[in-house]
């Protein structure tokens, strides 16, 4: 059984993860609109998975006999502003994202939900491994700076990605 508090938060932030899911739909878009295919599909994995973030969330908060509900929000970005200004933005987002999980799992253990704390433990990690994938790619981007070639390269390597599922099934 979830608090008030708690399910607040959960159903604030499971909406949080739809508009993630949006804005890398709307980066793909930009990317594809750049010419960058392989990166419109990075972006295109990455809106998959926020969608299966998105229902981890909604899946959890019904089986706490709570009602998740969908709520309205803000369009997100249609527009950005270079190849390297999408990682930026990407990786400023997602730790956004690792900020809004910490503060859930301190609601969690405040409020000694041990089965929250539980769930929440998956998005941690998660997160971790968010934030090294595009400090990884801005790396590559800073380096490879102007170089119409390397970039290309780099866009070649990012539409290699592949969505694969989560091991564990959501909650």
């Amino acid at each position: 059984m979830l608090s008030p508090n708690m399910y607040a938060a959960l159903n604030t932030h499971m909406n949080t993860e739809l508009y993630s899911a949006y804005l890398y739909l709307n980066m793909s878009a930009a990317a594809n609109a750049m010419g960058l295919k392989g990166t419109a599909n990075w972006f295109n994995v990455q809106y998959q998975e926020e969608m299966v973030h998105f229902m981890k969330f909604y899946t959890y908060i019904n089986s706490q006999g709570e009602q998740a509900t969908v709520g309205q929000m803000n369009a997100p970005s249609s527009r950005f502003p270079s190849f390297l200004g999408m990682f930026e933005e990407t990786l400023a987002h997602e730790q956004y994202i690792t900020s809004c999980i910490n503060q859930l799992t301190e609601l969690a253990v405040q409020e000694k939900d041990h089965a929250t704390q539980i769930f929440l433990q998956w998005f941690v990690t998660e997160q971790i491994e968010e934030e090294e994938n595009d400090r990884e790619i801005i790396g590559k981007l800073k380096m490879i700076g102007d170089n119409g070639y390397g970039q290309l390269m780099l866009d070649s390597e990012l539409g290699t990605r592949v969505f694969t599922p989560p091991a564990d099934p959501p909650a």
